[in-house]
């Protein structure tokens, strides 16, 4: 039964809430139109018309050297509301990678359990592959038949992946940037936020809904979603499945069949909690909205609430996360073209650095990324481009915890390899303890010789042997070790490029941020009655034990630390670790509730 009590205001940890609301002020700008006029500030509340929904499902091939799984892309016509305005009709049907047992029950309802995944912050459905698959190997591995649902959020419709899908980097380069056609279709262009207005409408409200229509329309059988289904998600996907188990989908709070929680036998976090506060994740120290949004003037007058939205729906705030640099659509498709090509030629020099166009937002980026210390990113020189990298080891810089500069996008993939490294002390000296929510926790190592030898890459499991040369010339010390490594950066690639539902997620709608910082204003609590939802279940927690929420998640929430892992690599670790031993997560979430 609901109590009748609105949950507590959601906080945030410093790095996901001050990231994601900064994004939003800094690109904040006056926009021509796109919104729709006076929409009603409910928009999304009435349920999709669930009997309409026109259901494909398509066959996935993959290289991934997990063996019996089956991968499908399912996608459902579950339409916008009216409400949403103008947009795509492609935007009006539901996605999400279904991933089985090749010799299992073909139907949903006949798996053992079915778990599905909300995506973290500028994240798609391809970002679960390779934990979605461990898992499902690891239940057959004693005989169960589990499925894994990897969801793609609705403003995922707007990505052009066409490029991609071609296979072949010198294609998909002309294809983004030289003009060059595909199947008779031209790339038009990185929208911006005056083309997406709709988008100003897509937040909380319809992101559980999204959810809760998708699984009503595949498992129709409520009692059956209670007994088998496990909800959770990483990062940002952990505080979006807490708000759906509160959530009330009938408008009727007396009725609790279609209460968020009753869709649920257990969830599951990934480097998250599952809780709609989350101030456990600060160790107590405080919300962090009271530092942007004064506490009282939200709650009270529902000041924030109406001011925010009239800034989505006028243009004046953006309704996408997008910076100048590093995070923005472009950078996260340049992102899957690094990595089609190490996919598809992993030890081959790289000519992305002289492909792509020398315009402001790539050669700022990869200043940001690849720069030794402050003098060299101030100077421009030496540049990325003056290096011979490996179409890998271009990979591993952009992404991998020695060497990416922000901890949200790192994985734990090796290191450079083949010519001398220094330390890379930009932004932040690794003789200098900076934020390790934001930079992470490893030292930074960095190319050393332009004009030099080919540097290639080190993969996870030959960090620390015999034929590792690879320390720092200051003391001699390893930049890594194996302990620390988890994540094969062959595999990265394949997730990155090979999968029809991106692992990135080019226009992450700012309202969803926005709802995620005012939910106790009225027009979002009232649909949050059942504050009991998120400790109604049984709950799995991991933690990555280098990652962004290492020593922050409460001790009561029994997390499961996992050494050496960083924010990312909870999605990415390999199925066997070095020690010899197969992949936690696999291991204990496949297990996850079993019943007796």
């Amino acid at each position: 039964m609901s109590t009748g009590v609105p949950p507590r205001r959601a906080r945030w940890p410093r790095p996901l809430l001050a990231g994601a609301l900064a994004v939003a002020a800094l690109t904040a700008a006056p926009s021509a139109g796109g919104a729709p006029a006076e929409a009603d500030a409910d928009a999304g509340t009435t349920p999709a018309a669930v009997a309409d929904t026109a259901r494909t499902e398509t066959p996935v091939s993959s290289a991934s050297p997990v063996a019996g799984i089956t991968e499908t892309q399912v996608s459902l016509r579950i339409p916008l509301p009216a409400a949403a305005g103008s947009h795509p009709a492609r935007c009006d049907r539901l996605a999400y990678l279904r991933y089985r047992s090749s010799d299992g029950p073909s139907k949903s309802a006949d798996a053992d359990r079915v778990l599905v995944a909300q995506p973290g912050i500028l994240e798609g459905a391809g970002a679960f592959d390779s934990v979605a698959r461990n898992t499902v190997r690891a239940a057959a591995d004693r005989g169960e038949h589990i499925e894994f649902w990897a969801l793609d959020r609705r403003s995922n419709c707007l990505e052009d992946n066409a490029g991609i899908a071609t296979g072949s980097v010198s294609r998909a380069v002309g294809y983004y940037y030289g003009g060059r056609q595909i199947d008779g279709r031209a790339f038009d262009g990185f929208l911006t936020s005056d083309q997406v207005g709709w988008l100003g409408e897509v937040g909380l409200e319809q992101t559980v809904r999204d959810q809760y229509d998708l699984l009503t329309a595949e498992l129709p059988d409520q009692r059956l979603r209670k007994e088998k289904v496990l909800c959770g998600g990483h990062s940002l996907g952990g505080v979006l499945t807490g708000v759906f188990s509160t959530w009330d989908f009938d408008g009727n709070s007396a009725t609790t069949a279609d209460a968020g929680f009753n869709q649920c036998a257990g969830y599951f976090a990934l480097d998250t909690t599952i809780a709609v506060d989350l101030d456990d994740l600060n160790g107590g120290s405080g919300s962090l909205d009271g530092d942007l949004l004064p506490r009282g003037t939200v709650p009270e007058t529902g000041l924030g609430y109406t001011v925010v939205q009239a800034g989505l729906r006028s243009g004046v705030l953006p309704r996408f996360l997008a910076l100048p640099a590093v995070i923005n659509p472009e950078i996260m498709n340049l992102l899957a073209i690094s990595g089609l090509a190490a996919r598809t030629a992993p030890a081959a020099q790289s000519t992305l650095q002289s492909a792509l166009p020398a315009n402001e937002n790539i050669e700022t980026t990869t200043r940001t990324m690849f720069s030794k210390n402050a003098a060299v990113f101030l100077s421009g020189k030496p540049t990325i481009r003056d290096f011979r990298l490996t179409n890998e080891a271009l990979l591993g810089a952009f992404m991998d915890d020695n060497s990416a500069p922000l901890s949200f996008i790192q994985t734990s993939v090796g290191l450079f390899d083949g010519g001398r490294l220094a330390d890379k002390d930009f932004p932040v000296s690794n003789d200098v303890q900076g934020s390790p929510a934001l930079f992470g926790t490893e030292l930074k190592a960095i190319p050393d010789e332009p004009g030099g030898p080919l540097y290639t890459w080190r993969d996870f499991d030959r960090v620390g042997a015999p034929d590792d040369p690879v320390h720092r010339s200051a003391d001699g010390t390893p930049f890594t070790t194996a302990a620390k490594e988890v994540s094969d950066i062959g595999e990265l690639a394949r997730s990155l490029s090979e999968q029809p539902l991106d692992f990135t997620e080019d226009y992450f709608p700012t309202k969803l941020v926005t709802d995620l910082s005012l939910v106790d204003d009225a027009r979002i609590a009232r649909h949050m009655a059942h504050p009991e939802g998120p400790t109604a279940r049984p709950v799995i927690t991991f933690v990555a034990g280098d990652g962004i929420l290492a020593d922050r998640v409460p001790a009561d929430k029994n997390p499961v630390v996992l050494p050496g892992y960083q924010h990312l690599d909870v999605l990415t670790a390999a199925p066997v670790q070095n020690d010899g031993s197969r992949e936690r997560i696999a291991t204990l979430l496949s297990a996850f509730g079993k019943r007796p």
